[in-house]
């Protein structure tokens, strides 16, 4: 396993990001493990993560200017951090989130932050995706910005799971919308981490029995 893999793992694990218990998804799912970026609690926490995120970012699109769209609520902090994190790189990028209500008052509307002009780049940062129904739910959001093109997704794990079909829902995701969806790491490296401690034998099962009903396929 890469290093900075392993590192990012000890860091959910670390800071309660990783959890192993028995929980249900938005999709609906009971999952053995679960991904939650509203665990981070601290400056320091936040911080490392938009460095992850940032680290991503510059590996997979370059410097090459987008404009971060955090969901609210959990994906706010992570555009902030990440857009810090950039900025500290040499890239300023301007970021947004959404309202869940929209505001009819003051300077009203959806969004707070910066709003994208026709012709710019989206790039949505998330926790994680498991069925893609979040994801969905903000591409129906920003569906509302006239000519702006979401290019790329980053989550923090993908969970390898299957969507509405056998294909995973991150490659389901990206069929659907043709766009790019990028993890940190993936439910894979997460075993193979967990492996290495004969104290985590009873999580790896579990995952592995749930992968094996609901795991992608293709």
């Amino acid at each position: 396993m890469e290093a900075y893999k392993r590192e990012f793992i000890q860091f959910l694990e670390g800071a309660g990001v990783l959890k192993f218990g028995d929980f249900t998804a938005k999709s609906g799912r009971k999952i053995p493990y679960f991904i939650n970026a509203g665990d981070i609690k601290t400056g320091d926490q936040i911080a490392k993560l938009g460095e992850f995120y940032a680290k991503a970012y510059l590996e997979k699109v370059g410097n090459r200017r987008t404009v971060l769209y955090g969901p609210a609520y959990k994906g706010i902090s992570i555009a902030v951090s990440a857009a810090v994190a950039l900025s500290r790189e040499g890239l300023d990028v301007p970021f947004f989130f959404n309202r869940k209500e929209i505001k009819d008052h003051g300077e009203g509307g959806v969004f707070v932050g910066y709003v994208p002009k026709a012709g710019e780049e989206v790039v949505i940062v998330e926790d994680v995706i498991t069925a893609g129904t979040a994801i969905r739910e903000s591409m129906e959001i920003l569906s509302h910005l006239e000519d702006v093109k979401v290019s790329s997704v980053f989550v923090m794990v993908d969970r390898k799971e299957k969507g509405k079909t056998d294909k995973s829902a991150m490659q389901e995701v990206a069929d659907e919308f043709g766009m790019n969806v990028y993890s940190v790491v993936d439910v894979y490296d997460i075993i193979e981490y967990l492996e290495e401690n004969e104290a985590n034998r009873e999580n790896v099962e579990r995952i592995k029995n749930y992968l094996a009903v609901n795991g992608a396929k293709a």
